[in-house]
């Protein structure tokens, strides 16, 4: 009976597990004109070392919050790193006027920042994406960060 009951915890943990590493898209608004980038380049946009894009418009990145499984899976694919050793990086930073990316409280205003916002750039669960952003790399749930779209499994 008690191994049933640990059979049971198991399966039901994996699919929540599954769902965090999930597929990101990296995104700008569907009007922008800027539509590639590097991933060396979204690193120093995250960074906060490349501030502007090629047209001259301002880069306005934005995050999920630092406990989001997404801000996570993002931060370690692009940025080598969690968000709770960022701190003395942005600590530093600080000193020379320059501040972390805008944070979000949740996909959805990630979506609305970017696509009213010009020159924001965010990063959402690729299933969220729609029609207000279009992708410019992806991150897939190995951390690859690709112009390639992964294979999605979204509801």
């Amino acid at each position: 009976m008690r191994s049933l009951l640990i059979l049971c915890l198991a399966l039901c943990y994996i699919p929540q597990v599954a769902s965090a590493e999930q597929a990101l898209a990296v995104v700008v608004a569907n009007n922008f004109p800027e539509k590639s980038i590097s991933g060396r380049d979204l690193q120093l946009i995250y960074k906060r070392k490349l501030m502007f894009w090629k047209s001259g418009a301002r880069i306005h990145p934005v995050n999920l919050a630092a406990d989001e499984a997404a801000r996570k899976q993002f931060s370690l694919a692009v940025l080598k790193s969690l968000p709770e050793e960022q701190a003395s990086y942005w600590n530093d930073m600080y000193y020379h006027g320059i501040f972390p990316p805008h944070v979000m409280a949740s996909p959805e205003a990630v979506l609305r920042f970017v696509a009213d916002t010009k020159g924001a750039i965010g990063y959402v669960q690729a299933c969220a994406i729609d029609a207000r952003v279009d992708v410019i790399l992806w991150i897939d749930a190995g951390a690859n960060i690709s112009a390639s779209k992964p294979k999605l499994n979204c509801p």
